[in-house]
């Protein structure tokens, strides 16, 4: 590409119109809108898998990331059938996101494997709640990988969140399931807590690597290389335990529910919701910020564990009670923080554009005629990162 090619094209994302603070709103809301679903679902089905005598961990971990395909849906449609965007899919995706993206990717495919891990030992209750632990090394690794600005709402979310996670753990003792050893139950427990400590690495990273990127169909297709790499790592695993044809005697001989649930809906339903649960988080990560990606999932976590209560009957005693209620009180203070912080901003913009002696959209001269400058699909995170003021 020529240099003056490369001066035009900056020239014009410098020229890109800010969208209304509305359609930011709008897409973050239907971004969140795909985490509830995504978590909830992965979470439940996940468990379902075990729970009927799937035992193959590297097959958990292989439907984590299996549906990355689903992915050229959300990059490619867009611009060939919507037509919401002129850019091309996968322009200006350099070498470095590419080596970047399968780098995480392994990462996120061996905290997969630790998730799964986990979660064959323990009830997703307590699974859900030992996962809020990353929130604080996520607001940690913030400050040092992208300079987090750690404010009151951020820093009381997390101590709520995570003492949720500690009184959960003083009483993990009682919640052992029945017929299941202390070793494997610790492991379980440990298990879990590595896939959360790795988790809060991958969300600030992530959000330092999407800060190179300029519209929200970019960050669909790094999550495409991402979930691809994982999968790789979850193939070579599940190839070590006979591959494919392993998965094709559980479901005819092991699955206590019969193949025809076992390919429906322990791997293909189950595939759709894990791809809805990671899209959906790194969508999260490039419309505000990685700790409130973090936050917003950890939200989740007191809704998967109602859901283990309600789907699988697993106890929900005093101590989960008390862990619920922190988790929902936490994430709720910080929501209304950002509300107001978002207020504040959108009141500042306008007296600021008043000033500027401009209502409506910014525009620029073309030969004397005004004409207005072309939005990019998803280019979006100014407006809400600057009501989350970067924290």
């Amino acid at each position: 590409m020529s240099d003056g090619r490369v001066n035009a094209d900056q020239e014009q994302e410098q020229n890109m119109v800010k969208p209304p603070v509305k359609r930011s709103l709008g897409l973050l809301i239907a971004t969140y809108s795909c985490l509830f679903v995504g978590s909830i679902g992965s979470s439940l089905l996940s468990k379902y898998y075990f729970v009927h005598h799937g035992k193959s961990l590297w097959v958990s971990t292989w439907v984590q990331s299996a549906g990355f395909p689903l992915l050229l849906f959300l990059i490619y449609f867009p611009h060939f059938v919507f037509k919401t965007t002129t850019r091309r899919p996968f322009t200006r995706f350099t070498r470095r996101h590419l080596l970047a993206g399968v780098l995480i990717g392994f990462v996120l495919g061996f905290n997969n494997f630790l998730f799964s891990w986990g979660n064959s030992y323990l009830p997703v209750s307590t699974s859900s709640l030992l996962l809020s632990t990353q929130l604080i090394f996520t607001l940690l690794l913030a400050v040092v990988i992208v300079k987090q600005k750690v404010t009151f709402s951020n820093l009381n979310c997390v101590v709520l969140l995570t003492l949720s996670s500690v009184l959960l753990a003083l009483g993990s003792s009682q919640d052992k399931p029945a017929g299941l050893t202390k070793s494997k139950y610790f492991t379980g427990f440990l298990a879990t807590i590595g896939a959360g400590l790795l988790f809060a690495l991958y969300l600030p990273v992530t959000e330092r690597v999407y800060r190179s990127f300029y519209c929200y169909a970019m960050v669909m297709e790094m999550q495409l290389v991402m979930e691809f790499s994982a999968t790789v790592f979850a193939t070579i695993g599940m190839a070590s335990e006979g591959g494919f044809k392993e998965m094709v005697h559980e479901a005819n001989h092991v699955f206590t529910k019969g193949p025809t649930v076992y390919w429906t809906v322990a791997i293909l339903v189950t595939v759709v919701m894990w791809q809805l649960c990671f899209a959906a988080t790194s969508g999260m990560v490039y419309l505000t910020s990685g700790i409130t990606g973090g936050i917003c999932m950890t939200a989740l976590l007191a809704t998967n564990v109602i859901g283990g209560v309600v789907v699988y009957g697993d106890k929900f005693s005093g101590v989960k009670i008390v862990s619920t209620v922190l988790c929902i009180w936490g994430f709720s203070s910080y929501v209304y923080g950002l509300y107001i912080k978002m207020k504040k901003n959108e009141k500042k913009e306008k007296e600021e554009k008043a000033k500027a002696g401009y209502a409506g959209v910014d525009t620029v001269e073309d030969g004397g005629d005004a004409v207005v400058v072309e939005v990019e699909m998803g280019k979006v995170k100014d407006d809400v990162a600057a009501a989350d003021d970067r924290v």
